[in-house]
């Protein structure tokens, strides 16, 4: 990962220049809107976790590139599995620029699979970018005896989760109706890092999903000192990281299973997705979109990044679009089947 994140940060050093670039033209065309001004940027998830971390370590990053460089101040705001931060961003945030999200991945696929709370449209939100693509794990406390595939399919694995709109909740619950595995999910969990301390406290078995860079950023020991096995990756493709452990995928054994997990998995291609409530100026979305880029591939940023052990993978603002776009656009009986394996969540704790 390190020298992945070393090989951005040589190749994108120009791409850097030519964002300071178009920051210039930006800041000719839109004045100083954010001089003097604060920008707030909402995260679903609590303080402590992966997206604080990531946000965390962009924060000034973005602000360097916007015209005015505003004060950017994080807050969290967790709960019913990053979808109340959701609905903030749709209705009750300003839409004038000041205030952006950092959303779960997962939040915005939601309503085509009904779940509570989602009571929002993903299409009309502007799309900034996001800073990773990442596939999704199932990860097991060393001492739960829960290895592999197989041990998925025959003990009971007892993993957290923080609401019924949260991957941590519909993942799980998707691959036992797809597949007949046995994870009993426990809700009620604030956030990722409640989870995590839960899993070493014994109180519950492991937690699917997570992803490698949140691990790396929050617990760099479990992997290290495998605290932690991977039995299953919840992804259409291996990761490097894990070569010898299979994607959920592989076990399709026929295309409608397939074209499901297609669907369900749709998110992972915007891992740490950045958006601007619906109603935001159309020239405003364009320049937290170029400072976005900019920042991403400033070379300071990458360096930190590599420091905090966050895997950076710039998706852009457009792609995000054609994401939200595609799956929202798929024939209904592959959407109804994808509901099908969807429910509500788990016991809560």
């Amino acid at each position: 990962m390190a020298a992945a994140v070393l090989a951005r940060k040589a190749l994108l050093g120009l791409a850097a220049g030519a964002a300071l670039t178009l920051c210039g033209a930006a800041r000719g065309a839109e004045g100083d809107f954010y001089s003097g001004k604060q920008l707030t940027w909402i995260l679903s998830a609590g303080a402590g976790g992966g997206y604080s971390t990531y946000a965390q370590a962009f924060a000034p990053y973005l602000t360097k590139y916007l015209p005015g460089a505003p004060k950017v101040v994080v807050q969290n705001m967790p709960g019913a599995g990053g979808m109340r931060a959701m609905q903030y961003l749709s209705a009750n945030a300003p839409k004038d620029g000041t205030v952006i999200g950092l959303v779960h991945s997962s939040v915005p696929f939601a309503p085509l699979f009904g779940l509570p709370g989602s009571a929002f449209d993903p299409r009309k939100f502007g799309w900034i970018g996001s800073l990773n693509s990442a596939g999704e794990l199932c990860v097991a406390w060393h001492a739960s005896g829960i290895r592999n595939w197989q041990d998925l399919k025959d003990k009971p694995f007892i993993v957290g989760g923080t609401g019924g709109g949260s991957q941590m909740e519909t993942l799980p619950d998707a691959i036992n109706r797809l597949f007949g595995t046995k994870i009993k999910i426990v809700s009620g969990y604030t956030g990722g890092s409640e989870v995590n301390l839960a899993i070493e406290r014994g109180e519950i078995q492991g937690r699917c999903s997570v992803s490698v860079s949140s691990i790396n950023s929050t617990r760099p020991d479990w992997f290290a000192s495998k605290k932690v096995t991977v039995p299953i990756q919840i992804a259409l493709r291996r990761s490097t990281h894990f070569p010898e452990v299979p994607a959920l995928i592989e076990f399709a054994s026929d295309k409608r299973t397939h074209d499901i997990l297609e669907v369900l998995l749709a998110y992972q291609d915007m891992d740490r997705p950045m958006l601007a409530p619906p109603g935001v100026p159309a020239d405003r979305l364009e320049l937290l979109r170029t400072a976005f880029h900019a920042g991403i591939t400033d070379p300071a940023f990458l360096a930190e990044a590599q420091r905090l052990g966050l895997e950076i993978e710039e998706v852009s603002g457009k792609r995000l679009e054609e994401i939200v776009t595609n799956a929202y656009g798929l024939p209904p009986d592959i959407l109804q089947a994808a509901r099908d394996a969807m429910s509500m969540g788990g016991q809560t704790k």
